[in-house]
């Protein structure tokens, strides 16, 4: 594990935190050091992101849906290697589950992974009255630790001079630089098309630019003097162990279309003996030939609704399998594909692979977002009725049934419980994106209904 750790906080939402994380991680990519990053909260953007700037996958850490022992192992586990982790907070820094304590917020990140916060302030049209926003957040909680100060959105060099003096004359942290108003550094990309513009490196322009912006007005090497802290233990979690050899194949579907998938969740499949085959329905490749298990995550496949719908050979595959009882979870957008159709904002329509008996409606307004409480059905591989597990909803689209369905889980959010998703014999399926570090043994019993269905194929072509 390293000992040099950063939280980049925001007052609220929409002070800059992304660019600016980008921006740092992009500087000391370029000063040679190696770089681990992290989000705070379920979010799947900001990670990718990441990951393109650094070259690690960038993880999620969040003190809702796991245990704060299993926050600290992810952090540890995933920081192994890099000189220093960056994690870029969620909201703002006290926003979270709640608006009555810190939990699932930026600041509980802070406290249970005892890293240094450095908090960013929407400077613009202020000058003193900067010092007083600081100081409200330093003095409203005693466990961060907040150590410096960026400030965004300033006018000029001048500006900056006038807010840096009051801030550090009042609050007694350093202010390590600002950014200005430049309008043409917005992050690029930030919903649709994102993961075809990264990996044609159409965003590594954008990246450079940033990071020369963020050294030319803040002191990166100060930066990274502050982040030396110390070690954390994660207690007794152990979870991604490995536990077993299994010989059991999971095929992912992993495109520009389905690419919302917790890296941890994949982890503990792999810990619990799972070997990880990635394949393409957007590309019309079929599931491997050797797989036992399906995994089709979020996404966006109404952004490519036409091309999914002409793979005839792609959709043939994941219906055969999945109608043979392969154990399959589809999440979100994977739901929305195993649909007989999306309909698009445009009122175009294009029909799916039609294994679930229902259609996508795609909305221009949000129609659900927020973490989940989850607890299974009886029948459901994945999740029983006695077990529990924590995740995420996010998505502009309804869905209409055309029977009567089974459903795969009850879902508790903020406005109470409703169930949701679909059980179809071995397909689970819903809008819910699982988490499996809030409840391993889901990795567990998807790994044992392989298993099962793996051994029952074998002994019937013996007989």
């Amino acid at each position: 594990m390293n000992e040099r750790r950063l939280v980049i906080a925001g007052t609220g939402s929409g002070v800059g935190k992304t660019t600016l994380t980008i921006g740092i991680m992009a500087a000391l990519q370029k000063k040679g050091y190696t770089v681990q990053g992290f989000k705070c909260g379920p979010d799947y953007i900001d990670p990718t992101y990441h990951t393109a700037v650094t070259g690690r996958i960038s993880r999620n850490l969040d003190s809702w849906m796991f245990e704060h022992d299993t926050v600290r192992e992810i952090l540890n586990k995933a920081g192994t290697g890099a000189d220093i982790s960056i994690i870029e907070g969620v909201m703002g820094f006290f926003d979270g589950k709640s608006p009555l304590s810190n939990t699932g917020s930026t600041a509980e990140i802070s406290i249970i992974t005892q890293s240094p916060v450095l908090l960013v302030v929407n400077c613009a049209s202020m000058a003193r009255s900067a010092a007083a926003i600081v100081k409200g957040f330093q003095d409203f909680s005693t466990g961060p630790n907040i150590i410096g100060v960026i400030a965004n959105q300033v006018g000029s060099a001048g500006h900056y001079k006038i807010v840096k003096s009051a801030i550090e004359q009042e609050c007694n942290v350093p202010v390590l630089g600002y950014m200005k108003r430049e309008m043409d550094i917005d992050i690029p990309s930030r919903h649709l098309g994102l993961i075809p513009a990264i990996e044609r490196g159409e965003l590594n322009p954008f990246f450079d630019k940033l990071a020369q912006l963020v050294m030319e007005t803040i002191d990166i090497d100060q930066l990274y003097q502050l982040s030396k802290t110390n070690p954390v233990s994660s207690g007794n979690s152990n979870i991604f162990q490995h536990q077993n050899e299994s010989d059991v194949c999971i095929a992912v579907a992993k495109d520009a279309a389905f690419n919302f998938y917790y890296q941890e969740n994949l982890e503990l499949l792999e810990a619990f003996g799972a070997n990880i085959k990635y394949f393409s329905p957007l590309k019309g490749e079929e599931v491997p030939l050797d797989a036992d298990g399906l995994y089709l995550g979020g996404g966006f496949p109404e952004e490519f609704a036409a091309e999914l719908s002409g793979n005839m050979g792609a959709i043939k595959s994941i219906r055969t399998s999945i109608e043979k009882g392969m154990p399959t979870l589809a999440e979100c957008g994977g739901f929305m594909f195993l649909s007989k159709s999306i309909e698009t904002t445009s009122g175009e329509t294009h029909q799916m692979a039609g294994i679930i008996p229902g259609r996508i409606k795609m909305q221009k307004k949000l129609a659900a977002l927020g973490y989940r409480e989850i607890t299974g059905t009886p029948g459901n591989f994945l999740i029983n009725e006695i077990e529990q597990a924590k995740g995420h909803e996010f998505h502009y689209s309804t869905f209409e049934a055309d029977e009567d369905l089974t459903h795969a889980y009850q879902a508790k959010g903020r406005f109470g419980s409703k169930q949701e998703g679909c059980v179809l014999g071995n397909l689970v399926a819903g809008y819910t994106h699982f988490h499996f570090a809030s409840n391993p043994t889901l990795a567990k019993n998807w790994i044992n209904a392989c298993l099962k269905r793996k051994n029952r194929s074998a002994h019937e072509t013996i007989n």
